[in-house]
This record gives structure tokens, C-alpha cells and sequence, in this order.
């Protein structure tokens, strides 16, 4: 939403034309408009933003008016509704078989001892006791119905085999310079097949950019690439000079700026083998590779005109895995950009909504565990989640590891230990350990750098009673790991250090922990994970690769028959990932409004609940959110989502509605004699003219009066032409109004293009000067830009009238009156730079 504060709507106008494709997701709203009532112009902005979703103070706006509510007249609806339906199936479902269920079923079989045990109170509690309990039972089957509704999980569906196909053409295939038996492999799949294989092989250690997009034009020779595959994710040991970060996400990272330095628009497609787990009988072999996964979905955001895609393979590729690949190169696959081939067929990854679970499997409704069952169980069966003993907190004098710390002191933890870099000079420490203390916990705020093994080492010690004097207290017992950085910057504008930095305080601490506690029986290891890399953010590649890992990670702990919960949050509020009102309001807009801390709480003590491995909880609101994420290309990722079919299909029946109407339009004007097409173009364009500047209809709209003297000014220029785009199926500039001054050029260019024709003839001189007057009359009053127009327009005028010849550059001559249109057009260019 953009609002113009200015003189008149010239900035709104050439902002939605830079918007170009984007455009019909923006509005523009200019809050005065030259030649217009200012009151009525100012109400027509307040009115479009508020129909757009954005809140407007209507008390302010008409204080001191007089004015006052009234009730609608019930004539205005005309059997045709404006209110907005309640989502179908939401009541039906508490009452049948959702949240409310178990005391619904109580009520109606008048069971005294099951509705007792499900408001958690005695039999004989007077009224008093009962409604309390009743309304604090009710809002938290609420807040359960809210947290459940923010629960999503990956999954992975078969496809069909794809047609054999093989790809052809000019291929790169960049490879670690180490010998790889999977990388040799797919190589030599590529050469067989036919494609013409151009092998660059890179050395770990090497992160020149400029040097790596030298070598890629040298493998071209001055062509192009038909695709590129990428096999660097192959090289999943540490990189030599930044340790933290495994060498193949820092030479992907690498080539996909290279590609860009060299201008190389082939397709991009990572491979990696064993990052991903499709079956509870598949694991996860590299949590390392696993970054790739994160980085490309970035990638595919940040770059979507080059993006290929990802592609996991198993640890040994045979014949028909290698079919399989080649076809999906070939693009077999369709749109699917994130695969996963393997022996018995090939899975595309997709999103779906999470059912809560249970200890004894998927599905069932375990509530949130902060209702009001009895001890140690949900009120369904469902053994809650407790803490116990002590508790260590990364990042935990941050806003994140604040909320949990406080969640886990009032749910019993006896000790919480909160490590951060600063430890107990971190601001408002002290308050924390306070407020912890006051909650009955002992709150020790130490200062640890868990990138660091021996600082991670020397901590765990210390809580274990391994150290040497000093009181270790109660066992540890559980890890939740907040810590992390975040990052806002594309990955083209981010140096290999900077994406190691990043990787470094979310994934070493994880990976220390890990190690280090393999040998600790544990109630839970909790990661703090991030919807990057779940499912991509711009400006966040490195962010997004390492919360992949920890999804990984905490896949490849259940492996090994360990606890872990990874759990991948969309944005919390209250300081946590959003720290201010500016930041949060820029997510809603996009489609994920901040999450109550309260609630996020909520959704964790779900997952402790039902000993889950991996989830995603996010608030998002699909209507806008897929419209940005899906602008630039497919993203079958979220395609099978409920919500997201809705709004796609939606898209797509407007399409279809268009592209059917312009054919039908194209096909009717094939149809009719010159005259006939003519005046019915001219019928469309001056419709659609009317609506813009808000007449009546199309017979108050001269067809030969010029725009300017119509009222167009630069922004109903470009209201313009996207109406009649959308009503023509065309692609017409911005500039339109100035290149056809009136209804009747326009409406003839209109049909030369519907019918392919070239017959729109060189515009007279004085069309040429419409136009110079169309865009003089932009130029404010009474500022300086003004009087130097009025210098040059005198100084044109005056050797119009001076000489029957002008001099154009230092040699050429023409005489101006058998000057065309082009030639005075370009007299016009020189004397004001533009045209």
C-alpha cells in the first residue's frame, strides 16, 4: 500500500509502472490529485486504503464534522451480499468432533465423572468453583483450536515416473576438484545421454568469485548453458578457512553469484545425496548437505529466472536412478523444484497441515498442555510434558530464550540455566534471573559462546558434576537451544564469511551439543528453528541453510534413538524475531502476522506433548502470502495446501477469464469490416476512459479530444493502461496516452495490435506536441525546474520563428518545413533531453 503525500499523483504513477508484473498486487493511492476538489481527492485515497485492508481512524477524519453513523437502507443490497462469510465448517466442527468433543460428549450422556475429570474439578464444587473453571477450560480449547491451525509438516508424495527424456544441449557440471564417485557418476549419466558436458571442477578452499565466473565463460567459450547441475554439496566436510561452515554450501553459494557475474541464464539444479529423509526407512546421511536445501530454496526466490531446482540422491546411483535424474534435468518433472529420486520411484517435498500428535501415534488431539487436566496428562491421554531438574537455555538472555526460560520455570524446572555471549552483563539479565527466581526456579545467567566446542565443553561439565569443585545442582535433563543470528541480505551481496557467520550460531552450537551429550539421557532436545528453512525467505540464504540443518539434525538424533524437536517458527511478537511495529507490519502484509508469545508457548509444550521430531508452527494467512510467493514462478511445494488451491484457482479462473475474453475479442474484430472493428476498439477504449476518470459512461468521452484535455494526468495514464490490459489480454507501456493523445489513435493502435497488424502510421507534428504538452504538464508551479522549461520552450519558439533551417548536432541540416514527424521529435529531444 502506498500513499502519495505530494501536489499531485505523478510519484504513484511511475511507481506502478516500475512495479511492471507486480503492479495489480500494490496500491497506489495519491492523497491530492492537480484539478481536483482536495477534500474529495483526500477521502478517495482514505477510502482505497481502507477497502485494501489497511486501518484508517475514521473518528479523526471526521472530527469536528458533525458527521455520525447511520444504519445502511436495506435497499442498497438488492439480494446481493457485501458481508464477509464466516470460514465454512469451524462451529460445526467444536461441536462434532473438534476440541470440544470430549465435553460435549459428557453433557449429552449426562456423565457426571467424565465432565468433572474434563473441566479438571471435584463433583461436589458448588457453581462457583464450576463457571471459573468452565470459562478457563473454554478459552483454552481456543487458544488449542488457534495453535493447531498454525501446525504444518513435510511430507513427500510420489509422482509418476516421468517420460523418458533426456536433456540436451550445453550443460555445465561444476564438481569439488576431489575424486566423488556420485559426482563422476552423474557426470558421466549427463555425457552418455547426449548432452554436451562441460566439466568445471573447483577446490574447496577456492571462494573467488570473480575467478570462478572466468572459469565458467572459458568452459563456454563464449556460448551458453541449456542447464547447469551443481555437485559441490558432494564436499559436506568443513571448509578449511571457515570452519563452521561446511565447504560445499560456501562453494554453491559461490557459484550461483559466479553464474550471475557471467551472465550464464541456464537453469540452475543442486544435487545432494542423503540431505533429506522421505520415509520413516530413509535417513538422513548429511545434515551438512541438508544446508544446500535451505540456501536453494532461497536461491529460487531471490533468482527464480535461473533456478532449476534440487534434487536428492541415494548414496549409489544405478541405472534406473540415472534415468530417472536425466529425466527430471530434462524437465520431466514439470514444475517440481524440490525431488527426491530414489530407488523405488521419485518424491516431490510438500507442505501440509500437521494434525497435533500423541505418544501413541499421528492424529490424535492432545491438546497444548496448558488446559486444565489433571497432572501429567492433557486431558486425552496424552502424558504432558514437564520439566525437570536443570534446564539449559541458548541464547537465553535473549527475547526468545526469555520466553521459554520463563514458560519453563513456572512449569516446574528447578534450575534454568540462561547462556548467552554475555552471560549476566547481556541487558536486562538481572531482571530475568528475577522474575525466574520469583517463579520458584533457581536462574543462573552464564556467559558462553556456543560456537565455541570447549567454552559448549566446560558449561556442560559444570551441570553434570564433571568439573572440577562447584555445585552442579539437579541433573541436567533438557537442552532448548534458541540461540542464532539473523540475516538481511540477498545472497548476492553476502561474502562466504558472512554466510559462515551466520551458519555458525545456529548449527555449531547445535552440532557441540550434540556431541557432547550423545552420552545423556535426555527428556528433550529442543532446536529453534526457522520457516527459511522450510520454506525459503529472500535476503536470508545463509539463515535458511543453517535452520535446515538443525531440521536435519534433529532427524538424525531420532536415528540414533535420542530426543529432538525441531521446531521451525514463523515470526513471534513480543521481541522475539520481531522487535518493532514497522517490521511487524510489513510481515502481515506479506501474509505471516506475528504470533503471540503466549500461544507459540502453546504450540511447544504440543510438540513436547507428542514427542515430535520436526514441525512448523506459523500464523499465515495463504491469501497473501501465496501471491508473493508464487509471483515469479510455480511453488508446488504448497500446492496440495487446501487454502493454497483456493487462491490459485481463483488466479486461474481470472486468467482464464481474461485470456478467454481477449480472444474472444481478437476473434470477433477478424470478423467484422475495418470500420466496424474500428469503432468497436474505440468503444472498449472509451469505456474504459470513463471509468478512470469517473463519468457516467462511454458517450460523455470525445473520441477525438486529447487526453491531456480529458483530464489524464501521469497517473490515470497508468490506471489506464492496466484496465486495458486486462481487458485486451495485451501488454501496453505505461506511456500509452502520450503516444496516442486521443481515444481514436489509441483504439486504432489497440487494433493493430489485437490483429497483428502494422498499420499505425508515423504521428503528425502535432501529435508530437500533445505529447510534449501531456508531459509539461507535470512540471510543478512556481519552482525552478519550471522557469528553465520556460527558457527552453521561448528559445525553441524563438528559432522556429528566426530561420527556415535548424542545425541539429554540429553537421546536419533539414529544413523544418518539410521537417516529419520524427524530425521534429527529434528537435524536440535535443532541446529537453527526453522525449
Amino acid at each position: 500500500m502506498f500513499l502519495e503525500l505530494g501536489p499531485d499523483g505523478v510519484l504513484s504513477a511511475l511507481a506502478q509502472d516500475c512495479l511492471a508484473g507486480e503492479a495489480d498486487a500494490a496500491v497506489f493511492a495519491p492523497a491530492l490529485r492537480a484539478g481536483r476538489p482536495e477534500a474529495e481527492t483526500l477521502n478517495t485515497a482514505l477510502a482505497q486504503a481502507h477497502v485494501h485492508g489497511m486501518p484508517v481512524d475514521w473518528n479523526a477524519c471526521f472530527a469536528g464534522t458533525g458527521a455520525r453513523r447511520v444504519d445502511l437502507p436495506t435497499y442498497a443490497f438488492q439480494r446481493k451480499r457485501y458481508w464477509l462469510e464466516e470460514a465454512p465448517g469451524a462451529t460445526a466442527a467444536e461441536g462434532k468432533g473438534g476440541a470440544d468433543a470430549e465435553f460435549w460428549a459428557a453433557v449429552d450422556t449426562a456423565d457426571l465423572s467424565a465432565l468433572t475429570a474434563t473441566l479438571g474439578v471435584a463433583a461436589d464444587q458448588p457453581l462457583s468453583v464450576l463457571l471459573p473453571a468452565l470459562s478457563a477450560w473454554r478459552r483454552q480449547r481456543q487458544e488449542r483450536s488457534v495453535v493447531d491451525g498454525w501446525r504444518y509438516g513435510v511430507t513427500w508424495k510420489p509422482l509418476a515416473d516421468p517420460v523418458a527424456s533426456r536433456p540436451s544441449g550445453t550443460w555445465l557440471v561444476v564438481a569439488p576438484a576431489a575424486v566423488d564417485a556420485r559426482a563422476t557418476a552423474v557426470s558421466e549419466a549427463l555425457a552418455a545421454c547426449g548432452a554436451d558436458v562441460r566439466d568445471v571442477s573447483v577446490d574447496v578452499a577456492d571462494l573467488d568469485r570473480a575467478a570462478l565466473a572466468g572459469r565458467l565463460r572459458e568452459a563456454l567459450a563464449g556460448g551458453g548453458a541449456d542447464g547447469v547441475l551443481c555437485l559441490l554439496a558432494f564436499a559436506d566436510a568443513p571448509h578449511p578457512a571457515h570452519p563452521a561452515a561446511p565447504a560445499g554450501l560456501l562453494l554453491t553459494a559461490t557459484l550461483v553469484q559466479a553464474l550471475g557475474d557471467a551472465g550464464v541464464a541456464g537453469p540452475l539444479w543442486c544435487a545432494t545425496a542423503g540431505a533429506v529423509a522421505t520415509a520413516p526407512s530413509d535417513r538422513v546421511v548429511s545434515a551438512a548437505q541438508a544446508q544446500v536445501w535451505g540456501l536453494g530454496r532461497v536461491v529460487s526466490l531471490e533468482h527464480p529466472e535461473r533456478w532449476g531446482g534440487l534434487v536428492d540422491l541415494p548414496a549409489t546411483l544405478d541405472g534406473r536412478t540415472a534415468e530417472r535424474l536425466l529425466a527430471v534435468l530434462a524437465g520431466g518433472a514439470g514444475d517440481e523444484d524440490q525431488l527426491a529420486v530414489r530407488s523405488a520411484g521419485l518424491l516431490a517435498r510438500r507442505i501440509g497441515h500437521a494434525a497435533p500428535r500423541t505418544a501413541a501415534g499421528v492424529g490424535a488431539d492432545t491438546g497444548t498442555g496448558t488446559g486444565i487436566g489433571t497432572d501429567g496428562d492433557t486431558g486425552t491421554g496424552t502424558p504432558e510434558w514437564r520439566p525437570r531438574g536443570t534446564v539449559l537455555v541458548t541464547g537465553g538472555t535473549g527475547a526468545l530464550g526469555g520466553h521459554v526460560a520463563r514458560w519453563l520455570a513456572s512449569r516446574g524446572a528447578e534450575h534454568v540455566v540462561l547462556a548467552g555471549r554475555r552471560g549476566p552483563q547481556a541487558p536486562g539479565a538481572d531482571a530475568l534471573v528475577a522474575e525466574i527466581t520469583g517463579l520458584g526456579a533457581r536462574a543462573t545467567a552464564v556467559a558462553c559462546d556456543v560456537t565455541d566446542r570447549a567454552a559448549v565443553a566446560d558449561l556442560l561439565a559444570s551441570l553434570t558434576g564433571t568439573s572440577d569443585g562447584g555445585d552442579a545442582g539437579p541433573a541436567l535433563t533438557a537442552v532448548f537451544h534458541t540461540a542464532g543470528a539473523g540475516q538481511f541480505a540477498p545472497l548476492d551481496e553476502t561474502g562466504p564469511g558472512a554466510v559462515a557467520d551466520v551458519v555458525a550460531a545456529k548449527v555449531a552450537g547445535a552440532t557441540h551439543l550434540d556431541d557432547l551429550l550423545e552420552g545423556t539421557d535426555l527428556d528433550a532436545f529442543v532446536l529453534f528453528s526457522s520457516i527459511a528453512g522450510v520454506w525459503g525467505s529472500g535476503g536470508q540464504a545463509a539463515y535458511a541453510a543453517a535452520n535446515a540443518h538443525l531440521d536435519a539434525l534433529a532427524q538424525q538424533r531420532r536415528t540414533r534413538g535420542l530426543a529432538a524437536t525441531s521446531v521451525a517458527w514463523g515470526p513471534w511478537d513480543g521481541g522475539g524475531l520481531v522487535t518493532d511495529d514497522e517490521a511487524a507490519e510489513q510481515l502481515r502484509r506479506r501474509g505471516l502476522p506475528v504470533m503471540a508469545p503466549e500461544l507459540s508457548i502453546a504450540a511447544l509444550q504440543q510438540a513436547l506433548d507428542g514427542d515430535e521430531t520436526a514441525v512448523t508452527v506459523a500464523d499465515v494467512d495463504w491469501r497473501l502470502f501465496v501471491q508473493a510467493y508464487t509471483a515469479a514462478r510455480p511453488r508446488p511445494l504448497i500446492a496440495d495446501l487446501p487454502e493454497v488451491r483456493g487462491v490459485l484457482d481463483a488466479e486461474k479462473d481470472g486468467a482464464d477469464t481474461t485470456a478467454e475474453e481477449a480472444g474472444n475479442l481478437r476473434a470477433e474484430l477478424r470478423g467484422m469490416s475495418g470500420p466496424e472493428a474500428e469503432r468497436t476498439v474505440l468503444h472498449l477504449v472509451r469505456a474504459q476512459v470513463a471509468v478512470v476518470l469517473g463519468h457516467d459512461g462511454a458517450a460523455t468521452i470525445e473520441a477525438g479530444r486529447a487526453f491531456k484535455e480529458l483530464g489524464f494526468d501521469s497517473l490515470t495514464a497508468v490506471e489506464l493502461r492496466n484496465r486495458l490490459n486486462a481487458a485486451t489480454g495485451l501488454k501496453l507501456p505505461a506511456a500509452l496516452v502520450f503516444d496516442h493523445p486521443t481515444p481514436t489513435a489509441l483504439a486504432t493502435h489497440i487494433r493493430a495490435e489485437l490483429l497483428g497488424e502494422d498499420t499505425t502510421p508515423g504521428l503528425p507534428a502535432l501529435a508530437e506536441i500533445d505529447k510534449l504538452e501531456f508531459l509539461l504538464s507535470s512540471v510543478p508551479e512556481d519552482s525552478t525546474e519550471r522557469a528553465r522549461v520556460t527558457a527552453r520552450l521561448e528559445s525553441l519558439l524563438t528559432n522556429w520563428h528566426k530561420a527556415d533551417r535548424a542545425v541539429i548536432g554540429e553537421d546536419e541540416e533539414f529544413s523544418i518545413e518539410s521537417a516529419s514527424a520524427d524530425d521534429l521529435f527529434d528537435i524536440i529531444n535535443n532541446e529537453f533531453g527526453k522525449s
